[in-house]
């Protein structure tokens, strides 16, 4: 499987169970199966707690997040999972629209800076279109499970892909899409050792095909493999609960944009519809320019940033940012250039 170098080393890898298919050509793994994953403590394996998070009561609130600051915020907040959006790392790492300019190596580093600020905390990353054709797929694949991240959704865009909230979308065919979800699949399931690796199916089609095509293409995602099915840009309450039931009893994403095509339900309202994930892809970046944006106009004003500081000193800024940490572990080996700080 291509991208699945990326696991060896020089001892043989280790055997992996082979999914079973029923007679009807749906993807089983026993291993797999969410009964496994209703007892004991949470893992520290991300994406086997994300298995046991989705398998138990409770819906999964995953703030969007766009770099190490956003990261730590939300951790401090007490969210227990995060959702490393592609719109808000495009715009974090390169300045730029969500338009299919950020490139899998970007992704993948923003993914590694963010699964090891706490290696337990599950995240969910946005993998677009997974960057290519099969093969490149299965890469995306290996190397996000590599990277920490706990598992990804992949979507039915053309690779001059959008942000599911802009207007204009064009989306591949359904067999295409299928084509990137079994990919995805077999690269998970050639993971030496046998990996928990979370595979979301994404179609952004409901508002090119409507929403009968759009549930349709979940359902075949489902069959392929797909652990979890995410609509995007679903519109209303009724929509939201028929797509549940409809996908019933695989679980439901779903993404919630302030302004975006989604109404802004709560997280519990979204439970309460039957949504098993929900994520709000900009909170943390939309924040981020108002708050820069306000410092900034302020700086320009009044010639200091006294103000926008609100009274956060250096050392209560480190502080958000592990300092403590670091401090601790400096000082447990032994250590002695952090004793003042």
């Amino acid at each position: 499987m291509p991208g699945a170098e990326i696991f060896s080393s020089t001892e043989a890898p280790a055997a992996t169970v082979t999914p079973t298919t029923s007679r009807d050509g749906v993807y089983y793994n026993a291993r797999l199966d969410p009964k496994n994953y209703l007892e004991g403590p949470l893992s520290t394996n991300p994406a086997t707690r994300l298995r046991q998070m989705l398998a138990r009561p409770g819906i999964v609130v995953a703030p969007g997040i766009c770099d190490g600051i956003s990261a730590r915020c939300a951790i401090e907040a007490g969210f227990d999972c995060l959702y490393q959006s592609g719109a808000a790392t495009t715009a974090s790492r390169m300045g730029q629209p969500d338009l299919a300019i950020a490139t899998l190596n970007d992704f993948v580093g923003a993914a590694q800076m963010v699964c090891g600020i706490n290696p337990t905390i599950p995240v969910i990353a946005d993998a677009d279109t997974g960057f290519g054709g099969p093969a490149m797929v299965g890469r995306t694949v290996t190397q996000y499970a590599k990277s920490g991240v706990a598992g990804m959704h992949i979507e039915d865009q053309v690779q001059t892909k959008r942000c599911g909230h802009l207007m204009g979308k064009q989306v591949v065919s359904r067999e295409e899409f299928l084509t990137r979800i079994r990919a995805a699949v077999i690269a998970r399931d050639a993971i030496p050792g046998g990996s928990d690796f979370v595979i979301i199916g994404r179609t952004d089609s409901a508002q090119v095909l409507g929403m009968e095509e759009a549930i349709e293409r979940l359902k075949l995602a489902a069959d392929a493999g797909a652990d979890v099915c995410f609509i995007e840009g679903v519109k209303s309450k009724d929509l939201l609960e028929s797509t549940v039931a409809a996908l019933a009893p695989k679980p439901v994403l779903v993404n919630v944009i302030s302004g975006g095509l989604t109404p802004p339900f709560t997280y519990k309202e979204a439970e309460a519809m039957g949504a098993k994930i929900i994520i709000f892809s900009l909170v943390s970046c939309v924040a981020m320019v108002h708050a820069v944006r306000a410092a900034m106009h302020s700086l320009k004003k009044t010639g200091t940033d006294f103000v926008s500081a609100q009274g956060m000193d250096p050392k209560s800024f480190f502080e958000v940012m592990g300092l403590n940490e670091v401090i601790e572990l400096d000082a447990r080996a032994g250590g002695t250039a952090f004793e003042v700080v």
